[in-house]
């Protein structure tokens, strides 16, 4: 059985060491076994605390990001490169001492619109920083997951199938694929056929609406993407994640474009996620033992 968990931001903008705690009680509150932080600087937060706090409420805690365009690993420039693979191993070591499990998110790229094609020296660049911090994420007993995000948030892993041949470039067997409902349902032809190519190298699920909000109030097939995650046999974290103007980091949302309220209150969103999210899993699996029958 996997892992159930919700972003952090569904609770608070992240900007403050109460805020984030209280996105710890809320969501222990809420059956959530798993919370999923922003990019936290050490030197903003207590970790320790943080730490002590998660532990105390048994809930897991998973860190993602997206690199600034001055951090760009898939630039040209080496000096950006350079500076993208510190934050990187920065960033893990920032995991490891809040007591995380994993970071994912877009570690690969700047998290932007491009305004141009990538090229194949940038790939170099990427996969090399890539299979790097990969050693020091597995030093550090941290799990490093690729977001594979739409067009408007990078352009160099949109697809599942760019993903799989981005880690197989990287020669690591460390580094797994993060996929995400929201992003794949614009980007894949075929998300669940997506999810079984995956297979074992799936390593974080995100489920997110199409539009960003209530989980069944917008166009993605939920019975096909639970269908392929019990064929592939995944059992790792799947995570809620809705962002709303009603709560807002001002950065994450100008790089999603969150313009309005998908809703407004957050206690009824993550109790009706975390109900939608078990009964689907649940047909699943009864789909999947009533066509066992001979």
């Amino acid at each position: 059985m996997h892992r159930l968990g919700i972003h952090s931001f569904v609770w608070t903008g992240g900007q403050t060491q109460e805020g984030l705690e209280m996105a710890l009680e809320k969501s222990a509150e809420h059956g959530y076994r798993a919370i999923e932080f922003a990019y936290l600087r050490p030197e903003r937060f207590d970790l320790d605390r943080l730490a002590r706090k998660a532990q105390a409420l048994d809930v897991e805690i998973g860190v993602t990001m997206g690199l600034p365009l001055d951090k760009d690993v898939s630039s040209e420039d080496r000096e950006t490169v350079a500076r993208g693979a510190s934050m990187l191993a920065d960033a893990v070591r920032a995991v490891r001492d809040i007591g995380g499990t994993k970071l994912g998110g877009i570690l690969y790229s700047a998290h932007t619109k491009y305004n141009r094609l990538p090229t194949a020296e940038g790939w170099k660049n990427s996969v090399a920083t890539i299979a790097q911090t990969g050693e020091i994420a597995k030093d550090a007993g941290i799990d490093l997951v690729l977001e594979v995000v739409n067009r408007f948030e990078t352009n160099l892993l949109n697809t599942t199938a760019q993903g799989m041949k981005f880690i197989d470039d990287t020669g690591s067997d460390h580094v797994r694929l993060h996929l995400d409902t929201f992003h794949m349902n614009i980007e894949e032809a075929n998300p669940a056929a997506a999810i079984r190519l995956a297979g074992d190298r799936l390593g974080y699920f995100h489920i997110g609406e199409s539009n960003r909000g209530y989980l069944g109030d917008g166009v993605i097939d939920f019975d096909l993407i639970f269908d392929a995650l019990l064929d592939i046999g995944y059992a790792r974290d799947v995570v809620f994640e809705s962002f709303s103007t009603a709560i807002v980091d001002e950065g994450l949302s100008l790089a999603c474009a969150i313009w309005r309220d998908t809703w407004t209150k957050n206690d009824p969103l993550a109790a009706h996620a975390r109900q939608f999210i078990e009964t689907k899993y649940a047909e699943a699996q009864r789909r999947r033992a009533t066509n066992a029958r001979p």
